[in-house]
């Protein structure tokens, strides 16, 4: 298993990346298929699971609970016969936000739960309001008590939790695997509309019903879960990591270089690859990847965050270090989460232009997607980019994982030597990201922190 390292990158920019790249099995199905294991007491076989702290930390995790999980390469079996414990500590739950999914098997399956306040990566207050409203909606009740940071939840009585009919009132990636995760063993249907319909939810979907599972998304932001007595062990391959994509896609670029992402298709993709080539980059499809490569000099193009099937959030931070490439300005205005442009003075220090500010919306509480009563005057919901601009090198620090990730492109094509601070971070997300640039023609190294 992965640990976190205490470590910095140091990165002389200026080269031009070229070659071949594999990514990794996606983390937001990985972290979500090693909840949903917990749900039969049989084992579950994961394969190509990417090897970052985030999965080592839910593995812990289900070890606590009374699970065991063995790693073999890149594929975990995952076996909970029984749950010996309910809670979920301090420690492991402040380093990720998915820790608080395990409400739904422990719900489902041993009628209580203790849980923290989630953390992982701060882009705002990121509630999780709404997965709370839809679990005692199906029968749950759950208590946040200030006073120790924890969820306490109980099913109401020994039927357990219930079918049940949920609208989402904000669109929600997590909030909608865990109540599909909940809802695979309720007693009866449940129909959660305004679902969300990232591909990450539909891979999910299919190893629930690998797992013998009976779930259907009738419409496009509509799903159906019948509750089934027992769901069994299965065996299940994890897709390419889109955000590992579009990284490699924009070091390419970015560095005017040349390189081949092995094994990916453009499902799940297209709407980047739609703005990528309005920016001038180059993308060739072929039938064991896409190519991605400079041809012309870029151009400023400008890009609004949306949930699936739109431009996604995760997407904005590398989508800033490419403008500072491309000629004009561009404006990035993001609606999913109100604290996402903590990366933009790290920019700074290596000269990007940009300018922070809020642009006017008419009706807020349609157009963005959190809640308003989290948002503060300090939060910044746009950023216009400036570019063309040469970047040159600084000290940075990491503030999240897609943010870290776009600081490292940054230094790539930065002049001179930059140290990126905050490796662990990155490691959250990306297995052995150094090592993989550096066989593209990266001249990049980590070094551990004293």
């Amino acid at each position: 298993m992965v640990i976190n390292s205490n470590g910095k990158y140091i990165i002389t920019g200026g080269k031009r990346l070229s070659g071949k790249v594999r990514p990794s099995g996606a983390k937001n199905v990985a972290l979500k298929a090693l909840v949903a294991a917990c749900l039969t007491s049989e084992p579950v076989i994961i394969h190509n699971v990417p090897l970052i702290s985030d999965f080592s930390i839910m593995s812990e995790i289900i070890k606590e609970l009374g699970g065991t999980i063995t790693l073999r390469d890149h594929t975990a079996t995952i076996q909970v016969k029984e749950f010996t414990h309910d809670k979920i500590t301090l420690d492991q739950a402040a380093h990720i936000r998915t820790s608080a999914m395990f409400l739904a098997p422990l719900l489902a399956r041993f009628h209580h739960a203790v849980i923290p306040n989630p953390g992982g990566c701060r882009l705002g207050a990121r509630p999780i309001d709404r997965t709370v409203e839809g679990l005692v909606q199906m029968g749950a009740s759950i208590d946040y008590q200030s006073e120790d940071g924890y969820f306490h939840a109980e099913t109401i009585d020994e039927i357990g939790l219930h079918g049940t009919e949920y609208t989402f009132t904000k669109n929600t990636h997590t909030g909608t695997e865990t109540l599909l995760i909940a809802a695979s063993l309720a007693k009866g249907k449940t129909i959660l509309h305004n679902a969300a319909l990232e591909p990450e939810i539909d891979e999910l979907i299919d190893l629930l019903n690998k797992m013998g599972g009976n779930v259907k998304r009738t419409k496009a932001r509509e799903i159906t879960v019948v509750g089934v007595k027992a769901l069994h062990g299965t065996e299940f391959t994890i897709g390419a990591d889109r955000n590992e994509v579009v990284t490699f896609a924009i070091a390419a670029i970015s560095s005017k270089g040349d390189v081949f992402v092995e094994g990916v298709k453009e499902q799940g993709l297209k709407e980047f690859i739609e703005i990528l080539e309005q920016a001038g980059g180059g993308i060739e499809m072929k039938s064991d990847g896409i190519r991605f490569f400079y041809k012309q000099p870029l151009k400023a193009i400008d890009v609004t965050t949306s949930p699936y099937p739109g431009f996604m959030t995760d997407w904005q931070a590398p989508w800033a270090v490419l403008m500072t490439q491309a000629e004009g300005s561009s404006v990035i205005h993001e609606t999913v989460f109100e604290d996402r442009f903590s990366y933009v003075a790290q920019l700074r220090k290596m000269g990007a232009k940009i300018d922070l500010f809020n642009p006017d919306v008419k009706d807020k509480k349609v157009f963005y997607n959190f809640n308003l009563d989290d948002d503060q005057p300090e939060f910044f919901h746009a950023a216009r980019v400036h570019g063309p601009t040469d970047l040159h090198d600084a000290v940075v620090s990491v503030s999240d994982l897609r943010a870290g990730a776009s600081l490292v492109v940054a230094a790539l094509i930065a002049k001179g030597e930059s140290v990126v601070h905050g490796v662990h971070t990155i490691q959250r997300g990306y297995e052995d990201f150094e090592k993989r640039l550096e066989q593209l023609g990266a001249q990049i190294r980590m070094e551990h922190d004293e």
